[in-house]
């Protein structure tokens, strides 16, 4: 064994010392598997960052009630008296202005992008002035909030980056009222960000809801009094409304659209692999054709021929991994933090997001590329212990 060892150390040390001689091609198949692995972790940090922002929306002691069947706030419908009823219910939390609960509504409005010019959907959510005890992470950063009973609306910091017209002191003209931007707000990178906040009273009145809304956003007690407070309102003969935590409502939202970019970036990078895998087999050819002489005189001298595979597989793997991280490094410097938006299919509206490189996703990054170079040295490495001897000791 300890033969076996010193044998193999000495034939990888002297592959490696000849990797000079063979810099081009060797950088060929660096810059390659580089390649792969920026668009392999740039699509998948979509996937991430839009993951983030809806995940990461809420806390466990918030809860939204819909009507019963809504899988989402459009298709949900509330009556006033529902929502007094929501709102009076024991388990949530109670403020200096009474209970944290907001009754809201919830439209799209169509605005243009910066980037392209076309026109996309925006949440306008119309809410109560609870909704800021409710959701305490929101913070104005510029501006104030709206006034109650005006037609003032307050924006997301990453919708008024996104879209045109929603800068401070701008105005727009949505259902049958004129609206002016009198705030932007942060709410922790969440999808809040990605919406228009108005009086859910004025938006009733703008668009002719009449006294209705959609959901019901309610600040429990505790995260420990959600299933209390759920059992309550689903037994209630009153009502017939679902009852789900804000975590897990947002985080079921971010699903099929996740499942959507990882589906599309595995299959990219899984084409762009098999062509940097057959680069790397090329490679590590030409490498094993320069070295036959020596891989012979080796041979001859009784090393080992898994001593050969060996040597060749982790000149493969080095290349690759140096192509891993060099592809790793320029995804996170490239994409990481760059915003964008696209539709969420639960409410047919953009939500804006930024790009997330996550370490996680930087190692699978580095993975698939050392097992392209795993791969692609696989034959060449055969090939170069079943060489015959004679046959190579002949050869230039």
């Amino acid at each position: 064994m300890f033969r076996w060892v010193s044998q193999t150390f000495a034939v990888i040390v002297l592959s490696l010392r000849s990797l000079p001689q063979r810099a081009g091609a060797s950088t060929v198949a660096v810059i390659g598997i580089t390649g792969v692995v920026i668009t392999f972790v740039a699509v998948l940090s979509i996937a991430e960052g839009f993951n983030a922002a809806m995940a990461g929306t809420g806390s466990p002691d918030t809860a939204i009630i819909m009507r019963g069947g809504s899988n989402a706030e459009l298709n949900s419908a509330l009556a006033l008296e529902s929502t007094r009823i929501i709102a009076d219910a024991p388990g949530i939390r109670v403020g200096e202005s009474g209970p944290m609960a907001s009754s809201e509504l919830f439209v799209v409005v169509n605005m243009p992008k910066r980037s392209t010019g076309t026109d996309a959907n925006v949440p306008l959510r119309g809410i109560q002035t609870s909704a800021f005890e409710v959701r305490p992470e929101v913070t104005m950063v510029s501006g104030r909030r709206f006034a109650s009973g005006t037609n003032e609306i307050i924006v997301g910091r990453a919708a008024s980056e996104q879209f045109e017209g929603l800068e401070l002191g701008t105005t727009n003209r949505w259902g049958e009222n004129t609206w002016t931007v009198v705030g932007i707000f942060e709410a922790d990178g969440s999808i809040s960000e990605s919406e228009i906040w108005c009086d859910a009273t004025v938006l009733q009145s703008a668009y002719r809801r009449g006294s209705s809304f959609q959901s019901v956003m309610a600040r429990l007690d505790s995260a420990d009094a959600f299933q209390g407070f759920k059992d309550t309102l689903t037994t209630d003969p009153r009502l017939d409304v679902q009852v789900e935590r804000e975590t897990d409502y947002y985080s079921a939202n971010s699903q099929q659209i996740r499942a959507i970019i990882t589906g599309i970036g595995s299959v990219i990078a899984l084409l762009m692999g098999v062509g940097a895998v057959f680069g790397a087999v090329n490679t590590m050819y030409s490498a094993v054709a320069t070295r036959t002489r020596e891989i012979a005189t080796l041979r001859a001298l009784g090393f080992h021929a898994s001593s050969v595979v060996f040597s060749v597989l982790v000149e493969s793997a080095l290349l690759a991994t140096v192509g891993g991280v060099l592809g790793g490094g320029l995804a996170y410097a490239a994409f990481h933090g760059y915003q964008t938006a696209t539709i969420n299919f639960q409410t047919f509206s953009q939500v804006a997001f930024a790009f997330t490189v996550t370490p996680a996703l930087l190692v699978q990054g580095a993975t698939y590329a050392l097992v392209m170079g795993l791969v692609g040295g696989l034959f060449p490495a055969i090939r170069a212990a079943r060489m015959p001897i004679v046959t190579a000791l002949r050869e230039l």
